[in-house]
């Protein structure tokens, strides 16, 4: 079983025990000895945006690990109280100061291995012009025969490009479910 494992109970400080709880849960969980808390371990969510320009999208080399010096996608975890697609464009304003127009969900990958789910969306670009912030090196727009595809960071990011330009040549997009293994 996949654990980022939780030592302590949140609520008191003792130190909890993995077993299946009590009421007919089927999964092993955190709980807490003492005071019977059962701390549920669930998948974090990354948001980000695939931001078009005419032909083009941006990416963003990374200035901070993991994969400095790569190429991504603006992405980065969901914060709490923030809708989906609130935090792919806070992301995107936050990694590349781009402005942006939000357009429909397009990828949702599960990455079960490391307890992830990364959801993109599709972004109109309203401008041309970005401010990166401290996370990003540099930002720049990439037609499909220019990306530097060996020096993408995550293999997410990369699947998402790959559907991204078979559904422009389509002519239509659609929303990808994907697991990656």
């Amino acid at each position: 079983m996949l654990h980022s494992p939780i030592k302590h109970c949140k609520n008191c400080g003792v130190a909890v025990v993995y077993r299946i709880p009590d009421d007919g849960d089927t999964r092993e969980r955190a709980i807490c000895p003492a005071c019977s808390t059962v701390h549920y371990e669930n998948p974090l969510n990354v948001v980000g945006t695939v931001p078009h320009w005419g032909d083009k999208v941006l990416l963003c080399k990374r200035n901070i690990e993991p994969r400095k010096g790569k190429w991504t996608l603006p992405a980065g975890f969901l914060e709490l109280g923030e809708s989906t697609a609130q935090g792919a464009a806070r992301e995107t304003d936050e990694e590349a100061g781009a402005q942006i127009e939000m357009e429909g969900l397009f990828t949702i990958i599960s990455v079960a291995r490391v307890g992830q789910v990364h959801l993109f969306y599709r972004a109109k670009l309203l401008s041309d012009q970005f401010a990166p912030g401290t996370e990003t090196m540099e930002a720049q727009l990439y037609a499909e025969h220019e990306i530097p595809w060996d020096e993408i960071a995550f293999r997410t990011v990369k699947e998402t490009l790959e559907r991204y330009f078979a559904d422009r040549k389509a002519g239509h997009y659609q929303v990808h479910d994907v697991d990656l293994v």
